[in-house]
């Protein structure tokens, strides 16, 4: 299958994960669905990398489906704007809480890689 065909695939199965799982969640006062969808796909991206998953699988999962179930666009949105309506520790804790976790899961996945594959 062309690389396109499979990023796309992956993009259009993460975007309608990403939506579901957004709608499941409580957006206010804080938008938990962001971080949600951050911190499962960083975990998942990490069971990609870490996994030694690679070549049509890795443009799947990798690129398509973490690339659309995560966003970088919809966390600097809502950051800045319970930055502008006065809500400075949400989003303090909004912008802290993305990083740390995300991170945070990819090395419960790196960890998780290792002692499963070596």
């Amino acid at each position: 299958m062309e690389p396109v065909v499979l990023v796309g695939l992956g993009g259009a199965v993460g975007a309608v994960l990403r939506y579901l799982l957004g709608e499941s969640l409580p957006a206010d006062p804080f938008p938990w669905g962001t971080l949600a969808v951050n911190v499962v796909g960083s975990f998942a991206l990490g069971l990609v990398v870490f996994g030694g998953v690679g070549g049509d699988a890795a443009l799947l999962v990798g690129t398509g489906a973490c690339g659309a179930f995560t966003t970088f666009s919809s966390f600097s949105v809502a950051g800045v704007r319970l930055w502008e309506s006065g809500e400075r520790r949400l989003a303090a804790v909004h912008a802290v809480g993305n990083f740390g976790l995300s991170a945070a899961a990819v090395g419960v996945a790196w960890g998780a890689a290792t002692l499963l594959v070596g």
